[in-house]
């Protein structure tokens, strides 16, 4: 089974680095989607990251449009306007939704999305496909979780409604 992180036009960089190392022990592949607040080689990042990148499935992107060319094979990337997706594996992690992430029944192959951590994702993205967005559950008043933190939460709730597979599931003492 195979899932998709999507970061779209992260800002801080050990965000990224904690979410490439969450990527890099779950075997999931990281999409990059620009423009990022930071450059790929910033030390902070690759910091974060730690001793993981060799394990990193990662893929980078100018923009949107580009992403949407090449996951869609080209389907999305010309309409001018933010995509109705829903014929797709794609999920959108935001304050702003009205489902609860462990509603979602996620597929195999899916991407599951995450805005920059001071905008979030594309308003008009999210009208666009309402039931596929998901949101966790907060106190009214918190603004958002950390960018980090929200990856790694949406990344084990798919993990686990796959049945954790090729993770090992055991420790050893």
């Amino acid at each position: 089974m195979t899932l998709n992180i999507v970061l779209v036009e992260p800002q801080i960089p050990q965000n990224t680095g904690n979410v490439a190392r969450t990527c890099a022990a779950t075997g999931t592949r990281l999409h990059l989607v620009g423009p990022m607040g930071f450059k790929t080689d910033d030390r902070q990042l690759k910091r974060a990251g730690l001793d993981y990148w060799h394990m990193l499935d990662i893929t980078y992107y100018d923009d949107i449009s580009a992403f949407w060319d090449k996951a869609t094979d080209g389907a999305l990337s010309a309409t001018g306007k933010s995509p109705d997706t829903s014929g797709y594996k794609f999920y959108y992690f935001s304050t702003k939704a009205r489902h609860i992430y462990t509603e979602q029944h996620y597929q195999d192959g899916a991407y599951i999305f995450f805005g920059s951590e001071t905008r979030g994702l594309d308003e008009d993205l999210l009208r666009a496909n309402l039931n596929q967005c998901v949101r966790f559950p907060m106190l009214a008043g918190a603004r958002s979780l950390n960018l980090s933190n929200s990856v790694a939460v949406g990344v084990f709730e798919v993990l686990r409604q796959w049945g954790f597979p090729k993770l090992q599931n055991y420790g050893v003492l």
